[in-house]
């Protein structure tokens, strides 16, 4: 399957924040739309980094409790992982356990078009895992086979 398929069925778009953002403001954004992660941008369509959860509690560790209050283009991070649509989602999962990282920027050209996530990763794969187990029960069973 492709990376371009999986941000097509879960929707294409990222939810971004401005560098001039604090950590708690991106945290609140965080907690009110059930995500993790978000893309930092200084315009739309353009990024400069991301910022998850982990990110955060990194900040926290390293600066203690004014981290919340610093701005997120000093926590950021700067190296942005990524993989295009045209990429097989294995490519992505690679990218994923060799940067040790949750959430893969998708492009398309020059133009970040979603976020694939672990939870992504695992939701596709526990389907094609379903759709297996029935097609071989199917099989066995005799039903809804030509």
């Amino acid at each position: 399957m492709f990376v371009g398929e999986i941000v097509r069925n879960k929707g294409v778009g990222v939810i971004a924040v401005s560098p001039d953002q604090t950590m708690v403001e991106v945290l609140r954004l965080f907690r009110d739309n059930n995500i993790g992660f978000v893309v930092v941008s200084p315009l739309p369509g353009e990024y400069m980094g991301t910022l998850s959860e982990r990110d955060c509690c990194n900040a926290v560790a390293e600066y203690g409790p004014e981290a919340t209050m610093m701005r997120v283009g000093d926590i950021m991070n700067r190296s942005v992982a990524t993989c295009s649509t045209q990429d097989l989602l294995p490519f992505a999962m690679a990218i994923m356990t060799q940067r040790r990282t949750r959430h893969v920027l998708v492009t398309d050209g020059d133009v970040v078009v979603g976020v694939v996530s672990i939870g992504d990763v695992v939701k596709h794969r526990l389907d094609e895992a379903l759709r297996t187990e029935q097609e071989l029960h199917d099989y066995i069973c005799g039903v809804n086979y030509h």
